[in-house]
Formats: C-alpha cells, structure tokens, sequence
C-alpha cells in the first residue's frame, strides 16, 4: 500500500514541505509506503486542452507530470500540497493537478485516497482547500480529513513547527488516511469495486 504525495510549493523544504513531511513519518508508522516529490519548483506549463492526451495516452508535453501520472497509477492514495497564492493553490501546483487528472483519463482513481494539504501565513486557506478536493471529488476519490482542515500556518518552515495543532492535523490526517486505505484494500478484496455505469456528459443550450 502506497501513498504518493506532492509538494507542489517553489521552495524545496519550506512551509509545504514541513507540512507534508509531518504527513509522510506518520503514514509510514502506519505501516504505508510513502513518496513525497517536489513538483513545485519546475516549469509546469498549463494545459492547452488540445486531447492530444486522448491519443497518446499521456500529455502531450514530456514533463513531470507525465513522470507523476505512472506512479498514480500504482498508488492507493495521493496528497497534493500548495501553498496559498492571493487565496488560491500556487499557479503552478494548479497547472501541474490539471494536466495530470485530465491526461490521466484511461487510470482508474476510483476508491484512491485524495487528500489536499495547504499552507498560509495568515489566510486565503479554505478557498485554497475547496479547490484542491475538486479534483478528487470529480473521480471517484474519498477524501481524507481530519481534526481541522488539513493546513498549517506559518511564514516559514520555522514557524510551521511552532503550529502545535496544525502539526497535530496533519498527524491525524496521516491515522485517518492510513486507515481509509487499509479499509478500501480489504474492501476491494472482499466485494470489488463500484459498479461504473458509461459515462454520460450533457451540454446544456438554451
């Protein structure tokens, strides 16, 4: 059981990454194999929808998220990290979640875990976190929670270890999504997954 988590801040080992970090020791104390890679500091372009995806089977620009979008195949649970820009998710964690679940059309997601984890000095976090779960919410993913919504607050990854409850939050997350990944897996063995019905998409006109 795998749990893939993305920093998707520019800074390596800042606030996203104190966070995330406090995430990964307690899902691998929990007996679940963690990968935390950094996405935030490289050149993510936004998507173009241009479907080429459709007929490649991945995006069409060679990059990381190409890289990610095979070891979310692999994984049971996926945690996207950003840090709060003018009350949303960092510009590039934003492009870099679109190009992924949209070119990832032909990988099942249905019944892994999703979980958004944010960072702000001061605010902007709730609207950050509405946003992320988005993504989750429209593939079949349960979202993991916890005792609060999962953020930490800090101008720094100093100030981040001072957060006693966001640290807190963060560990309970970790409890709680290990749990939900343990359940899903005996669940999957013992009665499989949903039954999908073919997509239907409708338009509306006026």
């Amino acid at each position: 059981m795998k749990a893939l988590l993305i920093n998707g801040s520019p800074h390596a080992k800042g606030c996203t990454y104190t966070a995330l970090s406090e995430l990964k020791h307690t899902l691998e104390a929990e007996g679940i194999e963690t990968e935390l890679i950094h996405v935030g500091n490289q050149d993510v372009r936004g998507c173009i929808a241009c479907r080429q995806c459709r007929k490649l089977g991945k995006c069409v620009f060679d990059d990381v998220v190409n890289e990610v979008a095979s070891k979310l195949a692999e994984a049971d649970a996926f945690v996207i990290g950003a840090p709060v820009y003018y009350s949303s998710p960092a510009g590039g964690a934003i492009s870099f979640m679109d190009r992924l679940f949209f070119s990832t059309f032909n990988v099942d997601k249905t019944m892994k875990v999703g979980a958004a984890v944010v960072t702000c000095r001061r605010g902007g976090n709730t609207a950050s976190f509405d946003v992320l779960n988005k993504y989750f919410s429209i593939s079949g993913m349960p979202i993991a929670s916890s005792q609060y919504w999962n953020m930490v607050y800090g101008g720094s990854a100093e100030e981040v270890l001072k957060d006693a409850e966001g640290l807190q939050t963060m560990r309970t997350l970790g409890r709680n999504m290990a749990f939900m990944i343990k359940s899903i897996q005996l669940g999957k063995q013992q009665f499989g997954l949903p039954e999908k019905e073919p997509t239907t998409f409708t338009n509306f006109h006026h």
